[in-house]
């Protein structure tokens, strides 16, 4: 299948890598002339045959809106654009309905995996019409992991549903990295503990424990042990404030996710090794920068 991708950072990257290793034609386009196959928005339409797909993959916010707005009169009648980034689930709506104006289709579509996705494959959360869906499920399958589609891809609902399931998977992602953080912080403060790490890569089998984010941690501590080349000082996407205002707004508690974002907000304030592990799982999935101890700079990893 044919598509085009729009924005090629650090996942957009990848996921033309791995769309290509499965025999998919995609044309990319970033602002960056060394990984761009094209130079405009435009020349990337008119390498595609109609009718187009177009998958953004760009930050979220005004980038994203400004690269669909663009869309909406580059494209054609019956064209179908895909937004990957992390948009809030209201700019979905605004989207769908500036570019159905224009005769074309719209889907949203939560992203899960960060930097390891070209290997492992991408969780997909997805929001349109079935038929919109079933159009891109070609791309949908080259990216999620392989193996049973449900198990790495869901058609969340209607246009909204995805980004929206994206959100709630973020706030969930940020009560299980402080857990983890917050327990190696108290290893730490034990005299009686003289292998952290080692109690760390302990639970990663066998234990109702065990995941993902913890193979990272260990790793991440096997790289940087004690953290001692990163600062605690920990950003926050923007989607843990959206969870938790959903929280608010449906008056569902949510402790654990509300505590996550605040101790995100206290890490920038002051020192702490549970926020120096937070910084590193950052770092570890989604190649997010850390900044350097005793700097104010941020570094990439």
């Amino acid at each position: 299948m044919q598509l085009g991708l729009v924005g090629l950072g650090k996942m957009g990257f990848n996921m033309r890598a791995r769309l290509r290793d499965r025999g998919h034609d995609v044309v990319g386009y970033d602002p960056r002339p060394e990984v761009s196959d094209v130079s405009s928005l435009a020349e990337l339409a008119s390498r595609l045959s109609g009718p187009r797909v177009v998958w953004v993959m760009v930050p979220a916010g005004e980038i994203t809106r400004r690269t669909v707005a663009d869309l909406s009169t580059i494209l054609e009648s019956g064209d179908l654009v895909i937004d990957g980034g992390n948009s809030r689930h209201t700019d979905d709506r605004m989207h769908a309905d500036l570019l159905e104006s224009h005769g074309i289709g719209y889907l949203d579509c939560g992203v899960s995996g960060g930097i390891w996705g070209l290997d492992e494959g991408y969780g997909l959360m997805v929001g349109g019409s079935d038929a919109d869906v079933a159009r891109a499920m070609p791309i949908f399958d080259a990216l999620r992991p392989d193996g049973d589609r449900a198990g790495g891809f869901v058609h969340a609902g209607p246009v909204g549903a995805g980004h929206y399931a994206k959100m709630v998977h973020n706030g969930v992602e940020y009560g299980l990295m402080q857990a983890y953080a917050e327990g190696y912080e108290l290893l730490e403060a034990e005299d009686l503990i003289t292998d952290v790490p080692g109690v760390l890569q302990a639970w990663t089998h066998g234990t109702v424990v065990r995941s993902w984010l913890l193979d990272l941690l260990v790793k991440a501590l096997a790289e940087d042990p004690g953290f001692a080349e990163i600062s605690g000082y920990t950003e926050d996407s923007g989607e843990g404030r959206w969870t938790v205002q959903e929280a608010l707004d449906h008056a569902v508690p949510a402790p654990v996710i509300s505590a996550a974002l605040f101790a995100r907000f206290a890490s920038r304030q002051t020192d702490s090794p549970a926020m120096k592990a937070v910084s590193a799982l950052r770092n570890q999935f989604g190649g997010h920068a850390v900044r350097a101890a005793d700097s104010g700079t941020a570094t990439q990893g």
